[in-house]
């Protein structure tokens, strides 16, 4: 299934176009030309749902393949984090950051966490291998299925600050309203 508005019919299952500001919500998004398409274009988004995760989302064949990541995107080689496949969003979500009404899927705050482009080296079924280039994931990264819906992401280079400290164990999101976003410049 190739088609972007088919491959969006599970993420428009779950939402209301009354009730989410998300975009792609009730109408058809905006099919790339040609020239779009050879961009491959990633975003991850800080998501303070019921519990904080991060969602991964790269451009793909005119939707967003989307995975989202409890842990966030693992900076160390040593390790690999849990990546839950969700259902494909529509290329808009590159930009998209506000607020998830309360009893709608996904509520809560999403901001984007970082940006950039990719370049693939595998993408199939099972395995997708890309390098980042973004503000704050950059590197050659490869997601793998384990089972079902889950899968792993791996950092395969070395860190890019081997004197980093790691984000603490069991990081709980704050209970702080957002603010205005700084102005595009």
């Amino acid at each position: 299934m190739s088609d972007p508005a088919e491959r969006l019919g599970a993420y428009r299952a779950k939402r209301d176009p009354g009730a989410s500001p998300e975009p792609g919500v009730g109408e058809d998004s905006d099919a790339p030309d040609s020239e779009e398409e050879e961009r491959s274009r990633f975003v991850v988004q800080e998501h303070h749902a019921r519990r904080l995760h991060w969602d991964l989302r790269l451009e793909r064949d005119g939707v967003l393949v989307s995975w989202a990541v409890p842990k966030g995107i693992p900076p160390d080689p040593k390790e690999n984090r849990l990546a839950v496949h969700t259902e494909d969003h529509p290329l808009e979500y590159l930009d998209f950051h506000g607020e998830i009404p309360a009893g709608s899927y996904g509520a809560g705050t999403m901001r984007i966490w970082d940006h950039g482009t990719y370049e693939t080296h595998k993408f199939r079924d099972d395995e997708v291998m890309v390098t980042f280039h973004g503000e704050r994931v950059n590197g050659r990264y490869v997601l793998f299925r384990t089972r079902g819906k889950d899968w792993m992401i791996h950092r395969m280079d070395p860190p890019e600050d081997p004197d980093r400290e790691p984000l603490p164990a069991g990081l709980e999101p704050m209970k702080a309203r957002t603010g205005d976003l700084p102005a595009d410049e």
